[in-house]
C-alpha cells in the first residue's frame, strides 16, 4: 500500500532525521511505529527504499506538533529509527535533531516569527526536559546559512541557540540513578548519569583502550563492544531500567585526559562509536563534570566549578555551558547549527500485514 505524506528533511547538528507534523501523522492513519521505518527504508542495512542514511545518525525522526503546555510551544517526539530491524526506540531524545525542531515549527507555522530571533519552547515527550531554542529569523523567516561552524560539519550555517532546563532525570527519574557519584560494575567504576540522557561512564584506560582511537578503531575492535555492551546491560538493570538489550539507553561514554580541552570523549549510540557527539550526551557529561566524585570529574579536576566545558570528540570540540543550582545542574547551553534539506512530499510502501496487526 503506497502512501504520502509532508515531510522535511533536517541536518540537525551532526544527525540528520525526518521531521514530521504530528497532525499529518494523525491524519496518515498510520502507526508511526510502522510509518517511520517504511518512510526511512528499514529494515535493510542499506535502507535502499527510503530516507535513512544508513546509519545511526540519519536513521532519526521527528514528530512536532503545538504543545497543550502552558510553558511551551511545540512537543517533540523522538524516534530512532533501526536500520536493521522494524523497530522504533522511543525511549532516548536526541540533541542533535533537536536543534532542527525550531526551524521546523516555525516553516510550519506552529511558532510566529518574534524578530531578529525567535525562542521556540519545546517540550522533550521522551524525557520531560524543556529546552529554547533560539532560531535567527531576521528577515521574518528563518535563516539558515550563516558563519557558525561546528565539528563534524563541513559547512557552516546559522547558529541556533539550545538551552536546557529540567534535564535531570529523564529517564530513571534522578539525575544519580544509582543514589551514588560512582559503581563498581563487573570490576570496573562507572559513573552512571541521567541528564539530558541516560549514560554509563567509562574510563577508557579500564576497559584496555586510550581514548584516543578513532570511531573505526573502535568499532572493529569486537572485544571493546563486547565488554562495553556488558557493562551497559549491567549498568541498565543496577539504574532500575531492567533489561535494557535492544534499547538505546543508557549510552556509554568512554572518557580520558586530554590538553586539548577539558576532558576527551567517545561517546557510543550504543554498540557503535558516534562520529561527533551528541548534544544530549554533552549535556550529561557536562553534569558529570559538575557533580563531586564521578569519574568525569576525576579526570578533569581543574573543571570543577568552571561552568564552561569543552569536550574533545572525533570530530573536533563542542562547548557546552552549565549552571548549578544547590549543586544540581540547572540549566545548559549549547550552539549548534541546522540546515533545511528537503520539503515535500514523501512516499512510503506500507505493508498491509504490519498496519492490520
Amino acid at each position: 500500500m503506497l502512501i504520502s505524506i509532508e515531510a522535511m528533511l533536517i541536518r540537525g547538528g551532526t544527525s540528520k532525521g525526518l521531521y514530521l507534523s504530528g497532525s499529518d501523522v494523525d491524519a496518515c492513519g498510520i502507526a508511526a511505529d510502522v510509518l517511520l521505518p517504511a518512510l526511512l527504508g528499514s529494515p535493510d542495512p542499506r535502507q535502499i527504499d527510503g530516507l535513512g542514511g544508513a546509519s545511526t545518525t540519519t536513521s532519526k525522526a521527528a514528530i512536532v506538533r503545538p504543545s497543550t503546555r502552558p510553558d511551551t510551544d511545540v512537543d517533540f517526539l523522538f524516534g530512532q529509527v533501526d536500520i536493521e530491524s522494524a523497530a522504533v526506540d522511543w525511549s532516548p531524545t536526541c540533541g542533535n535533531v533537536l536543534v532542527g525542531v525550531g526551524p521546523f515549527a516555525i516553516e510550519r507555522a506552529m511558532v510566529p516569527v518574534r524578530g531578529e530571533t525567535t525562542d521556540v519552547r519545546v517540550h522533550l515527550v521522551n524525557t520531560g526536559a524543556h529546552v529554547v531554542l533560539t532560531v535567527q529569523t531576521p528577515t521574518g523567516a528563518v535563516r539558515y546559512d550563516g558563519y557558525e561552524e561546528i565539528a563534524g560539519v563541513p559547512r557552516s550555517a546559522a547558529p541556533v541557540g539550545v538551552t536546557f532546563t529540567r534535564f535531570a532525570g529523564g529517564a530513571t527519574g534522578a539525575l544519580l540513578p544509582t543514589g551514588k557519584p560512582t559503581d563498581i560494575v563487573d570490576g570496573v567504576e562507572v559513573s552512571c548519569v541521567d541528564a539530558g540522557v541516560c549514560a554509563v561512564l567509562v574510563r577508557a584506560a579500564d576497559v584496555g583502550v586510550a581514548g584516543t582511537e578513532t570511531p573505526d578503531q573502535l568499532n572493529e575492535n569486537r572485544e571493546l563492544l563486547r565488554r562495553l555492551e556488558s557493562l551497559r546491560l549491567q549498568a541498565g538493570a543496577l539504574m532500575g531500567m531492567g533489561d535494557v538489550t535492544g534499547r538505546v539507553i543508557p549510552k556509554v561514554i568512554l572518557l580520558s585526559e586530554t590538553t586539548e580541552a577539558t576532558i576527551r570523549s567517545r561517546y557510543f549510540v550504543p554498540t557503535s562509536c558516534h562520529p561527533a557527539h551528541a548534544v544530549s550526551g554533552a549535556v550529561c557529561l557536562g553534569s558529570a563534570l559538575a557533580l563531586p566524585d564521578t569519574i568525569a570529574r576525576d579526570l578533569a579536576p581543574a573543571a570543577a566549578d568552571s561552568g564552561r566545558y569543552t569536550i574533545e570528540h572525533p570530530a573536533g570540540l563542542i562547548d557546552i555551558g552549565l549552571t548549578v543550582t544547590d549543586g544540581r545542574p540547572a540549566g545548559a547551553t549549547v550552539v549548534r547549527t541546522a540546515r533545511k534539506l528537503f520539503d515535500g512530499t514523501v512516499f512510503a510502501d506500507i505493508d498491509a500485514a504490519r498496519v492490520t496487526a
